[in-house]
């Protein structure tokens, strides 16, 4: 199970004011117009973060966590998947409601278009902020596994993080790996195992990639849940790591 609509985002463990939020349209390489989510801090960001939405796309889960980014200093901007298929999403909040057939549309996706989306996101965050601005994605399920495809890609990007992906959807991107790459796994993430994930990594390693990972023993795919007290914890420490990641970049 992925974030459902009514999920929300735990807090970072740093937090300041935010400047600026909203939704708005962004508009690809091939004119498509998609459905973004942008969030910005009060003070200047040193990154910025793509966030890349589970299957159900730019839903609020997404439109919260990139104000939760924008709490902790760094810019944000959360994309939907579907604007070649679906268009931009038509609610007067500018997501995705809770009864989107995102279900007839992922299948329709591909990487080529998802990379292009993401490039405007990358184009967008620096034309808001400063144009050498470092930028990494963030993603979840099915942007999980794109995020940590982006390792092996060629866009502009200073790091990949990802939750609960699947590493097939990588491909032999993996064995072409050099960004700096944050794997947070769930240790009972019924959709994909451990040992696979885990397998992914030491295959990213191998082609020269800096990979991270984080397993969260007995977690639960979407662990990542202000709702799901139980897991504070591994909250709190996949924050950390995101933070780590994101002020190494910075730094470099």
């Amino acid at each position: 199970m992925c974030h459902d609509h009514d999920s929300r985002p735990p807090a970072p463990p740093r937090s300041g004011d935010v400047a600026e939020r909203g939704t708005l349209t962004l508009t690809s390489a091939d004119g498509t117009e998609f459905s973004a989510a942008y969030a910005a801090p009060a003070g200047e960001p040193r990154v910025g973060v793509v966030v890349l939405p589970d299957i159900r796309g730019l839903h609020p889960y997404y439109v919260a966590l990139a104000e939760r980014f924008a709490e902790a200093g760094l810019a944000a901007v959360a994309i939907d998947w579907f604007g070649r298929t679906a268009g931009v999403a038509g609610s007067e909040s500018g997501v995705r409601e809770a009864d989107f057939d995102w279900q007839s549309h992922i299948p329709q996706t591909q990487p080529a278009s998802i990379d292009a989306d993401i490039t405007a996101a990358i184009g967008y965050l620096r034309e808001r902020t400063r144009p050498d601005l470092p930028v990494v994605t963030v993603g979840f399920c099915f942007g999980g596994s794109h995020s940590w495809r982006q390792s092996g890609g060629n866009l502009d990007l200073a790091g990949c993080i990802g939750f609960y992906g699947r590493p097939v959807m990588v491909g032999d991107a993996s064995s072409r790996a050099r960004k700096p790459t944050l794997m947070l796994i769930a240790g009972a993430d019924a959709a994909t195992p451990v040992e696979d994930q885990l397998a992914l990594a030491a295959t990213m390693r191998s082609a020269g990639a800096d990979v991270e990972t984080a397993v969260y023993d007995g977690a639960p795919h979407s662990f990542f849940d202000r709702a799901f007290g139980e897991w504070e914890d591994a909250c709190t420490d996949a924050w950390r790591r995101i933070l780590a990641l994101t002020d190494r970049v910075a730094a470099s």
